[in-house]
């Protein structure tokens, strides 16, 4: 049954190349398969996600995929160091200062890779 399977995120990308150096690069992922027009990388946890040839570009409108992560800050910051660009948004439901806004759930930034994909960093608040 699907609900006792793992499930992972195909990310479109327009040029795989520009993609493997945006994901390899500047965000320290190693893939761990390579297939004609595809890369495959693991994360944390047993997650995987594949970054796929297309013919069109991401809209990045909508959050693509997203990590998890305990402290949304340091996440941020250490991001920032290798030069990735976060997101402001400045709506009646959502205001990012220095790329992190409240959500519903806890707090997060968001920032686009080279393909335009959007990507959520998400500090989720402790279950009380």
């Amino acid at each position: 049954m699907l609900t006792e399977r793992r499930a992972h995120t195909t990310l479109p990308v327009v040029d795989l190349d520009r993609a493997r150096a945006f994901w390899e690069g500047t965000l320290g992922f190693a893939p761990f398969e390579l297939r004609p027009g595809a890369a495959l990388y693991r994360t944390g946890e047993g997650s995987v996600f594949a970054l796929s040839r297309g013919s069109s570009a991401a809209s990045g409108a909508t959050t693509q995929m997203a990590f998890s992560v305990p402290d949304v800050e340091a996440e941020v910051a250490e991001l920032k160091e290798r030069g990735v660009v976060f997101e402001e948004y400045d709506f009646p439901s959502l205001r990012t200062i220095g790329g992190i806004g409240r959500i519903g759930s806890g707090r997060a930034a968001w920032f686009k890779d080279s393909e335009g994909n959007l990507i959520g960093v998400l500090e989720f608040d402790p279950l009380t």
